[in-house]
Formats: structure tokens, C-alpha cells, sequence
């Protein structure tokens, strides 16, 4: 696990980034040894359900270099992270890659469930991979109205101001009441803040749910925010002051 902010635990962040990506090279020599080569690294930019945990962009290169090194493909999960979630519609796209990744499947604000990928991953007969809602035309057509939408309303620009306004918010949260919540860590709308316990998280949750702010928990005691691109600076505020007020009085 890393330390949070990332910013200020760079030394032992590489050093744990470093540990995992020699484990990763050590799994796919096992199974090489044992006459069944790796097919591919699956990784989500991003682990939603495992609590919001964060790597550095350089350990996701070297990560799609060991994928090369053994001839396997480097497959990112978007589900959760795609579509402008993070302030850009991909949030591999923060990392620099110095080739794109092999494949890259999306869902959720995508409105269907698909997957994108590099010609050398083009399947050589028709129909190799097939599931039973692919290719629907209708929500095509509404994918289609979502990305208008995000280009006419600028909803990139306030994805990355209002992420802003909300993990500044968290932070100065977490320095009041450094005994109830902290490690405040986010891209966009994609934030998590930690508890001190699950109890606590449970209780937080159920108090902001019952303000009607839709919040929710991962990973062990993480409190998970995932608000829609429409979210705006003054609902950040609200969210913030009501927050704010339950852990003053709990």
C-alpha cells in the first residue's frame, strides 16, 4: 500500500512501487517456467472497489514494459475511471505512455459496456469475441449525446475545478480532524478519503446519505465520492460544510 499525499511519500512509495513490480516480473517467469506463458497484465489505472488506491505514472510504464519484455499485452480496466471521471476522458492519458496500451475497456459513463485496442490486437476472424449486448445502436446514439454534451457544457474544465475545490476541502477536513479521517486523494471526481475504522465510515455514510448527498465506502474504511460531471463548485461546498458538520459533532 502506498503512503498518501503522493507527494510527500516519494521515496517509500517508489520503493513499494519497485517491490511490486519485481513480484509481478517473478509471477510471469513461475508460470513461463512452468510451460504456461502470461497472456496478458490486467490493472486498473486506478483500484476502485480495493479503495481508491493510487500508483505513480512511472511504475504503470514500467509496468507496460514488462509486459513487453515477456510478450504479453498490457490491458487497462476503464470502467470506473474512464469517461472524464478523472478530468480526462482517459486516465491512462496522465501517465505519458510512450506507446498506447494494448487494450482498454470501458462501461459505466461510457452507457455500454466495450473495449478499444491497438491493430497488432485485432482479432483475425469475425465475432472471436462476442457478448450479448455488444454493439447496441441505441446506446450509441446516446454515447453519442453525452460526449456533445461534455464538449458544449465544458464539463472537462469543471470535472478538473471541481475535483479541485472538493480534495482541497477533504484535506483541510482531514487536518481538523486528523483522529477521524485521513489521506484525502483524488483525481477529478474519482476521490477517497480513508476513516479511522469501518464503524466510522459506515456511520459517516449513513449520516450523509440521510442529508442526501449519495456517498459510499470501499476497500476497508474508505469513504468513496463519485459525483456526475454536472457536479459544480457550490455542490462541492455543500457537500463539504455538511461533511464537516457531522465529524464537528460526531
Amino acid at each position: 500500500m502506498l503512503k498518501y499525499p503522493l507527494e510527500d511519500h516519494v521515496s517509500e512509495n517508489m520503493e513499494e512501487e519497485q517491490r511490486c513490480l519485481a513480484e509481478v516480473r517473478e509471477q510471469i517467469e513461475k508460470y513461463n517456467r512452468k510451460g504456461t506463458p502470461v497472456a496478458g497484465i490486467v490493472v486498473e489505472p486506478i483500484q476502485g472497489e480495493g479503495g481508491d488506491n493510487h500508483a505513480s505514472a512511472e511504475f504503470f510504464k514500467e509496468l507496460q514494459q514488462i509486459a513487453k519484455d515477456y510478450g504479453a499485452a498490457f490491458m487497462l480496466d476503464e470502467v470506473q475511471t474512464g469517461c472524464l471521471t478523472t478530468g480526462r476522458m482517459w486516465f491512462h492519458e496522465f501517465w505519458d505512455l510512450p506507446t498506447p496500451p494494448d487494450i482498454v475497456c470501458f462501461s459505466k459513463k461510457m452507457l455500454t459496456g466495450g473495449f478499444y485496442y491497438t491493430p497488432e490486437m485485432k482479432p483475425k476472424e469475425g465475432y472471436r469475441i462476442f457478448n450479448t449486448w455488444m454493439g447496441d445502436p441505441s446506446k450509441m446514439l446516446l454515447l453519442e449525446e453525452v460526449v456533445k454534451v461534455i464538449h458544449r457544457d465544458k464539463l472537462m474544465d469543471n470535472v478538473q475545478m471541481t475535483g479541485t475545490v472538493l480534495l482541497e476541502g477533504l484535506k483541510s477536513l482531514q487536518a481538523k480532524h486528523p483522529d477521524k479521517i485521513n489521506s484525502a486523494r483524488g483525481a477529478g471526481f474519482f476521490v477517497g478519503v480513508d476513516c479511522r475504522d469501518v464503524d466510522y465510515r459506515d456511520k459517516l455514510v449513513n449520516k450523509l446519505r440521510n442529508k442526501g448527498f449519495n456517498v459510499g465506502g470501499n476497500g476497508v474504511y474508505t469513504l468513496r465520492l463519485r459525483p456526475a460531471l454536472i457536479f459544480r463548485p457550490q455542490h462541492a461546498n455543500l457537500f463539504l460544510e455538511a461533511l464537516g458538520h457531522i465529524l464537528d459533532s460526531n
